[in-house]
Formats: structure tokens, C-alpha cells, sequence
């Protein structure tokens, strides 16, 4: 089977929702890119297909129709956060995830981050070396966002028992996930837990998260109820009485043409 190739968003989309956050800003909704893309992320690994007007509901607060509360100027941040979510979707295409089990499918937009960043912010009185040094880690954000959509639809995502082989399988994804919102401390007992003996770089943690979560849209399509198995009574023979119990031959009564 010819394996479809990962959509990919334009550079006109990308600036599309970097507008949509600069202008959120302004109404009470401080998100980044990053952040919105690990949240629409989650959405597409789910196990449903979560209406529009539910999902903008839970990532802003509320606060996308102030923004935005004209609905001409709506339709291209609209139409942003839809192709995103497509691009997404396509990078979590179930097939594609069964045939390549040991590749990255997701390319995820996040902010890169390196020591000449932090120390502006520290210079600037924003953020204390401390500070700077913990939050300002790629893929941090993203993981967020993540997160955020999956305590915003909680219900969608109840948690199974970890004493099962799939609740272990979902416990670990989620794990992975979260590492990248783990303190220096709590990161340094996780890695010398999980991968012991090893150092672990942060592109190898942010792949490892990435893994992560089309391991869950696996997950869940998994766990998609089975249809039921249709059971169809075998016919009798033509020249076999028929099964209404009225003594003809049944192609003489049920089985006969328009009966």
C-alpha cells in the first residue's frame, strides 16, 4: 500500500495563527503557536473528531469570539486553526502509523531556544537565570498545550488501568509526554529511571514525546468500539419446505420472486 506523505502547513498559515495569538493576547488568551499546536495536536491523537466551536471554546477561554467578534475578520484565523488540524491529522494517519512504527510522522511547530535567549530575558529583569534556564526548554510549550486538551476533554480521555497491558502502554505515552514540562530535577530521576545508563539531549526527549503521541492515536483507535458481528439464518433450498410451516416447497412461497 502506498504510504500518503505528511501534509505540511504553508508559511501563510503559520503567520496566520501567529496572528491569531498576537491578537488573542490583547483579549486574555496568552498563548503561543507552540502551545496551540501541541493542543490541536491532542486533538488530532483523540478518540473523537471534536466540533470547531467545542475546541475553541476550551483553548481560549472563551475569548476568540471578543477577538474576533466580527465574523469576515474570524473566517482566516478560522480557516488557520482548520488546516493545521488537517495537516495534523495527516501526520497521525492511522495506516501510516501501522506501516512505520519506528518513524516520525509529526513535525510539530516549536520554538527553539538557546543561551543567548535566556540571557536577554535574564538581562531584561524578565526571568531569573533559574527561571529562564527551566522554562525556556523547546518543546515545553508544546507538551502544554498537549495537556491543556486533555484536561479540557477530560471525559474523552478517561485513564485505564494501569495494571493492564494497554494502561501500562497509555501510562508510558503520557509519561513521555510530560517529561518535557519536568523540572531539571524531576527529568534527571526520570531519565535515570526510565533510560538507565543513558543521556538523554532534549531532541531525544522531544522525539520520544513526538513517538508518544501517535503511540496514543494508536491507542485509541484501538479502543474504538468493534461492530457487532452480523448473524444471517442460512436460506433453505429452493425445493426444501419452506420455514413458515405452510407445507410448500419454499421456492413456491418465501422464495418465490416479490415474496
Amino acid at each position: 500500500m502506498m504510504i500518503p506523505a505528511p501534509r505540511q502547513s504553508s508559511a501563510a498559515d503559520i503567520e496566520a495563527l501567529q496572528a491569531l495569538c498576537e491578537r488573542l493576547a490583547g483579549f486574555g488568551s496568552d498563548v503561543s503557536v507552540e502551545w496551540l499546536d501541541g493542543f490541536l495536536t491532542a486533538l488530532a491523537a483523540g478518540p473523537r473528531a471534536i466540533p470547531q466551536g467545542e475546541y475553541l471554546a476550551a483553548m481560549f477561554d472563551g475569548n476568540f469570539e471578543r477577538a474576533y467578534p466580527d465574523p469576515d475578520a474570524a473566517a482566516p484565523a478560522l480557516a488557520a486553526i482548520a488546516a493545521r488540524l488537517t495537516v495534523l491529522a495527516s501526520h497521525l494517519h492511522a495506516e501510516s502509523l501501522y506501516e512505520q512504527p519506528d518513524g516520525i510522522r509529526l513535525a510539530p511547530l516549536m520554538l527553539t531556544f538557546d543561551d543567548a535567549a535566556r540571557q536577554a530575558l535574564v538581562d531584561a529583569g524578565h526571568l531569573s537565570a533559574e527561571e529562564a534556564q527551566e522554562a525556556l526548554q523547546t518543546g515545553a510549550e508544546w507538551a502544554g498545550g498537549f495537556s491543556a486538551a486533555i484536561q479540557a476533554f477530560s471525559d474523552d480521555w478517561p485513564e485505564p488501568d494501569d495494571d493492564t497491558e494497554e494502561g501500562g502502554w497509555f501510562h508510558d505515552c503520557l509519561t513521555r509526554l510530560m517529561a518535557l514540562l519536568m523540572s531539571a530535577d524531576e527529568l534527571a530521576k526520570y531519565i535515570a529511571d526510565e533510560y538507565p545508563g543513558q543521556t538523554m539531549s532534549r531532541d531525544e526527549l522531544i522525539d520520544e514525546a513526538l513517538f508518544a503521541a501517535q503511540d496514543l492515536r494508536l491507542y485509541w483507535i484501538e479502543q474504538q468500539p468493534k461492530p457487532a458481528t452480523r448473524v444471517v439464518a442460512a436460506k433453505p433450498g429452493r425445493n426444501e419446505p419452506c420455514h413458515c410451516g405452510s407445507g410448500k416447497k419454499f421456492k413456491k412461497c418465501h422464495g418465490a420472486a416479490g415474496a
